[in-house]
Formats: C-alpha cells, structure tokens, sequence
C-alpha cells in the first residue's frame, strides 16, 4: 500500500466517525423531552414542617454536659491501655471451694460372707438384698443389681463400682446377727 492510498484511507475513516458523533448527538438532543431538565435551586428546597424554630437551649446544655466517659488512649500509640479498674462491689465476696462433687454411692445390698478356691486366688461373694430376702452371688468383674459392678473381694471388704457413673464404694463384711 501506498502512502498516498493510506491518506485516503485515513480520511475515510475520519469522515464515518465524524459523522457517526454527529448523528449521535443530534438523534439524542433532538426533543425536548429527552434533554436533562434544567432545575433551580429554589425549586427543590421545601422548608421543614416546625411549628417552633426557636432554638432549644435546654437540649443544648444537656449536650454541651456531656463527658466522655470511655477509654482514653492515644491513637498513635501501638500499646493497648491498662484494664479498667473493676467496680467496687457492694457485696461481701464470699471465698467458695471447689464445687462438691457427686453424692456418695449407695449400694442396696449387704457384705455378708465370700467364699475362694483352695489357692485363695479365685474368690464370690455373697450380698443380701436389702429386704434380706435374696442372696446374690458375685465374682470379681460379675456384676449384680443390675448397675453393681464387683472390683475387689478382700477377706473384710468388697469394693464396688457402678456401672453407668464409675463411682465406688467399699461394703464391709457384715457379721450375721445371732438371731439368723
């Protein structure tokens, strides 16, 4: 292509984009009805519906009164402020220990005898329902009422776990009254 043949080209296309602009902007402002419409300032403003404008001078006071009661603390400083101080209390502190734990466990059966192999190494005991009228025979890990779990058979004690918490208790070996 020639130099002269892209002058030509180069007006051409000057020619198109300046006649697109200006039937752009004639087709857009042509009407009335599409021009932004011309607004004046009184026109917008509408005074407020007071029925006093009197300055308040009571509310000014209370505000001017007002002091800040927050933390003061320089913005350009990178360290945090001390912690408020905590409010006097008007009630005694009372020092409470640790919070009691759960209520000791009760067994609703009795220790009244166990009986082992020769070598002493396999040991049952015997419980009696607390009506006195069933005897339960348990070894150690058996378990009895249901919820009862033997852990330890000694010749005086018997130390008992419940199942559901893992709370224990010791029984001891309860003589037999004379009487039966």
């Amino acid at each position: 292509m020639t130099r002269r043949t892209q002058f030509i080209v180069l007006g051409v296309l000057l020619a198109v984009l300046a006649a697109t602009v200006l039937n752009f902007y004639r087709t857009r402002y042509s009407s009335q009805e599409d021009a932004p419409p011309s607004v004046s300032l009184e026109a917008r403003f509408t005074p407020l519906g007071v029925d006093n404008p009197a300055l308040r001078l009571d509310i000014l006071k209370r505000f001017l009164a007002l002091e800040y009661k927050g933390v003061h603390r320089s913005i350009f400083s990178a360290t945090a402020p001390p912690p408020p101080a905590p409010p006097p209390s008007k009630q005694p502190v009372v020092a409470s220990g640790p919070p009691p734990g759960p209520p000791p466990l009760t067994v609703d059966a009795k220790y009244f005898g166990y009986v082992s192999d020769f070598g002493g190494s396999h040991r049952r005991a015997f419980f009696a329902t607390a009506n006195n009228e069933d005897v339960i025979i348990a070894g150690e890990g058996d378990t009895f009422l249901g919820r009862f779990r033997v852990v330890r058979l000694t010749n005086t004690t018997a130390d008992v776990e419940e199942v559901s918490s893992g709370r224990r208790a010791t029984l001891i070996l309860e003589e037999p009254s004379p009487n039966g």
